[in-house]
């Protein structure tokens, strides 16, 4: 899901700070929650979890550029589940920013618009668990649907967010309008894919109870609300 450099150029691009400023506030709002809740110890080290499996997913898992961004397995959904919604956003950025300051470079001016797409689309399926997950089921317990309307929400927001900068840097012509769809349509792969990997990782979590208050994982993923 990269941005392409040149894709969104000049003032344009302010944008994507902007809107990386604001996903960034509201990360370090859901931090503050989790500290309080948690403590200091299993939020650093859920997040610390969460930014290696996010550069794992970018530098070791299969990507490929397809129209006008990068296709990767980033299973946001996944690390929602099992880490909760701060780590899960604060490893999405980290491991973004690792990835462009030591393997990517010419990345880091995308930056804003990268972490933009990676984030919103987390905080949605925050918001969507809240209403199709019942207060008293434990995340190990969901069911196949419910994995994947949250995977289709996370995979969906971030062709939406793609698709957003496509059009903001390089307008609605028949190519850029071609080289989206393109992207779009390769990405439905990931959503075949994500709710199948949440229902195998939360199935091994669920033989993990005893570590249920080790700090490891969210507290909702062996407990109701």
């Amino acid at each position: 899901m990269h941005i392409e450099p040149g894709l969104v150029t000049g003032a344009k691009a302010i944008v994507g700070y902007a809107t990386a400023a604001t996903a960034g506030g509201y990360a370090l709002k859901l931090g503050w929650e989790a500290l309080r809740d948690t403590g200091l110890a299993s939020l650093a080290l859920r997040s610390t979890l969460a930014t290696a499996a996010v550069f794992a997913f970018f530098e070791i898992l299969p990507h490929y550029p397809v129209g006008v961004s990068e296709v990767h397995l980033i299973l946001g959904s996944t690390l929602f589940l099992i880490l909760g919604a701060a780590p899960a956003a604060f490893g999405l950025a980290l491991g973004l920013l690792i990835q462009g300051l030591f393997f990517a470079p010419f990345d880091l001016p995308q930056y804003g618009m990268n972490v933009t797409t990676l984030l919103v689309p987390l905080f949605a399926v925050q918001a969507l668990a809240g209403r199709i997950i019942a207060p008293h089921t434990p995340y190990v317990d969901l069911k196949y649907r419910q994995a994947l309307a949250l995977s289709t929400a996370y995979q969906g927001g971030v062709v939406a967010w793609v698709a957003f900068w496509a059009f903001l840097g390089q307008g609605f012509g028949a190519e850029n309008l071609t080289a989206i769809a393109s992207f779009g349509s390769a990405y439905m792969l990931v959503i075949l894919i994500e709710p199948l990997a949440d229902l195998a990782v939360l199935a091994g979590a669920k033989s993990l109870r005893g570590l249920a208050r080790s700090g490891l994982f969210t507290h909702r993923l062996h407990h109701s609300a």
